[in-house]
């Protein structure tokens, strides 16, 4: 069962990067529009690797995931069509399926960087609390960091193109509140999968701001 374990995660492990940088030189590559049209397939096959490692399936995993999911779409929909919460902005053509102007992918997103973020704050501290925050924190920097690349990539782009302060505080909050959820629900992820997510979306996005 261990064996078994071990190559799973090296399968996943190695998906993820094999994805990650195909991705990167294709985007630099001539063929840049093709793989950005790819970006749904990427993060779905992201999102499959994360949730296909966590030990302990059950009701309690799945409100864990649509905790998030819900909080990321009801915000970003009043986003879209409003203007409130993260400020005025529209969404691409690169990331898939749309309800009320919001990619269901980004929901899913939403949950997934919750739960990688997670594991990563309890590598720093095991009280909740604090590591809702932190985790909270180490979403909103890759939201910083994403946003450079997003109106080139055709994901979304704010009105003006200046994204407002509001933004990023309305993720650390929205963010922080969806750790409180996730923390109180004992999901088991897989900590090693969570860590080579999160480095391969910092490493990802990291390239594209300086080319």
């Amino acid at each position: 069962m261990i064996v078994v374990s071990k190559h799973k995660i090296a399968i996943s492990i190695g998906l993820l990067w094999l994805f990650t940088i195909s991705g990167i030189l294709g985007i630099l590559s001539q063929h840049q529009n093709w793989f950005l049209s790819l970006t749904p397939l990427n993060l779905l096959l992201t999102a499959l690797i994360v949730l296909c490692n966590i030990k302990n399936w059950g009701l309690k995993t799945l409100l864990a995931f649509f905790i998030p999911f819900t909080l990321g779409f009801v915000s970003e929909a009043l986003g879209v069509n409003y203007g409130l919460i993260f400020g005025s902005y529209t969404y691409g053509n690169n990331l898939g399926y749309k309800v009320f102007g919001v990619p269901l992918l980004i929901c899913t997103n939403w949950a997934i960087l919750t739960f990688i973020t997670a594991d990563v704050a309890k590598h720093f501290t095991k009280n909740s609390w604090f590591s809702a925050l932190i985790g909270a924190v180490l979403m909103t920097i890759l939201d910083l960091i994403i946003e450079v690349s997003a109106p080139r990539f055709d994901f979304w782009e704010f009105e003006g193109k200046v994204v407002p302060v509001q933004n990023y505080i309305a993720w650390l909050i929205i963010a922080f509140l969806s750790h409180l959820g996730y923390q109180r629900l004992n999901v088991l992820s897989d900590k090693i999968i969570s860590w080579h997510v999160f480095i391969s979306i910092v490493v990802f996005f990291t390239v594209f701001l300086f080319t």
